[in-house]
């Protein structure tokens, strides 16, 4: 059984996204690898038990399947983060600059939640719902 699915994403200046995806979003980094040309080769950070792996924007085989969120005219994908305190979240992501584009809100199948674009225009999800919760 595997243990987890990990998003990955890849931006134009990843030293500035994972310093903005700290302070707007609580991630933390968990390791951050360095490249040649002064980029991230690869990156990890970590919120409660979840992960995203990130790296800097490279002409190589992976970024050739990789279009970048601002490129591609806004994000293709979107992550889901379940968050226990969403609207003390929700405050820190909007401190933080976070452009939100749909405004917290309670849903109709559970939870609050809302959703956000990074800097570079990738689209992120924070939620208090929980779909690995006992429904009972």
């Amino acid at each position: 059984m595997s243990k987890a699915a990990v998003p990955c994403l890849r931006y134009q200046d990843a030293h500035a996204a994972i310093d903005w995806l700290c302070e707007a979003f609580g991630f933390e980094k968990h390791l951050v690898v360095p490249a040649d040309d002064g980029g991230v080769a690869h990156a990890q950070l970590v919120r409660g038990g979840s992960m995203v792996m990130l790296g800097s924007a490279r002409d190589d085989e992976f970024g050739a399947l990789c279009a970048l969120a601002n490129d591609a005219g806004g994000s293709t994908q979107s992550t889901y983060f379940v968050v226990d305190a969403i609207d003390a979240h929700y405050r820190q992501a909007v401190a933080a600059g976070a452009e939100v584009v749909i405004e917290i809100r309670d849903e109709d199948y559970g939870g609050r939640g809302y959703s956000a674009k990074d800097p570079e225009g990738n689209l992120w999800n924070f939620g208090s719902y929980d779909p690995w919760a006992d429904p009972t």
